[in-house]
């Protein structure tokens, strides 16, 4: 888990190409998107509607199994987003006799409470990024919606750094919460000293992350980037650390830093600006007191009220119909 562009789908992709993991490359937006919009999973209304849709989704279709395999332990044993979760991968683990699965979704950093309570035994894995790169990357590719008034170059860029920094900030709460159970890797340790990283999360769940495995096996994006800055071309595998000194100019990043100098530095990353160069403006100040309360309210809307039930589905890649069983289940593969 972690915010968008941190560096979650790459690690993602190490677990599973090391080994012992099941493969599958689907989403399962359990709690994001199917219980805000169909209501809880108790109720078996609410769970057949849930189930419907999951079936007509991508994720589905990249089990690559038939929905027989599926319902009855669904029915059975589903009340709850975790029930789903474990039902789910439980299912795809055992087809391919692996021994473990891991659940992948950088939104996982704003629901790991719900995770926790219906998936006691979860272990949590919190990747964070320099947040001066993620505000470039989810700028460039449009993955935040600043407020309308702060959509012009500099206020859009401190906008996606106070998101960064808010989802940095739920995912520190899960360690504080479930200290045991929760472990931080940062993006740049992975990149310039995978082995030892790798061994350190290895050490916490207990499994053998051997970084010539990985490298040979070489899964989804570890052979592929899945980059904002593709036109870089083979640059990308090479250096994609720090990009945002390279471009930004010199008053965004005194305006980033201004906005989330101090979260920064509690996660290790060093600022270029001396104290006197980042004092923060009173726009900055309001953004930095907006921001939060507008993204934990909307969240909080999502989830605890009837709102939730407007969640946009196209995420999901619906199908109009469920394909056939038998199609299905041959023609879909995980990737």
């Amino acid at each position: 888990m972690g915010c968008h562009r941190s560096g979650t789908n790459l690690l993602y992709d190490m677990l599973l190409s090391a080994g012992g993991f099941a493969i599958y490359r689907g989403y399962l937006p359990i709690y994001k998107i199917l219980i805000p919009k169909y209501g809880s999973m108790a109720r078996r209304a609410n769970r057949e509607k849930i189930v419907a849709t999951w079936f007509r989704s991508k994720g589905f279709r990249r089990t690559g199994l038939a929905r027989e395999v599926f319902s009855p332990r669904i029915e059975d044993e589903c009340r709850s987003g975790g029930d789903f979760i474990r039902v789910v991968l439980d299912t795809i683990k055992e087809q391919q006799s692996a021994q473990r699965w891991a659940f992948y979704d950088p939104d996982n950093v704003l629901h790991f409470r719900r995770v926790k309570r219906d998936i006691p035994n979860a272990l949590f894995v919190h990747i964070i990024r320099d947040g001066r790169d993620i505000a470039l990357s989810l700028k460039k590719m449009g993955g935040f919606a600043p407020l309308p008034w702060d959509r012009r170059e500099t206020t859009s860029l401190v906008a996606t750094a106070l998101y960064w920094e808010w989802m940095v900030h739920h995912g520190r709460e899960c360690g504080r919460l479930f200290p045991a159970d929760y472990i931080e890797v940062r993006y740049e340790d992975l990149i310039m000293s995978p082995r030892e990283t790798l061994g350190r999360l290895g050490g916490f769940i207990d499994h053998d992350l051997d970084y010539e495995k990985i490298q040979s096996a070489g899964l989804g994006s570890l052979s592929k980037t899945n980059s904002s800055f593709k036109e870089e071309g083979a640059k990308e595998k090479i250096h994609p650390l720090g990009r945002w000194r390279e471009r930004l100019s010199p008053a965004d990043i005194a305006a980033i830093e201004s906005a989330i100098g101090d979260c920064l530095a509690e996660n290790g990353y060093e600022l270029s600006l001396p104290q006197e160069e980042r004092r923060i403006s009173p726009r900055f100040a309001m953004m930095r007191e907006i921001y939060p309360a507008f993204l934990g309210g909307k969240l909080w809307l999502k989830l605890n009220t009837p709102i939730g039930r407007m969640a946009n589905e196209s995420a999901l890649e619906l199908a109009d119909e469920p394909m056939p069983s038998g199609e299905m289940a041959s023609s879909s593969k995980p990737s």
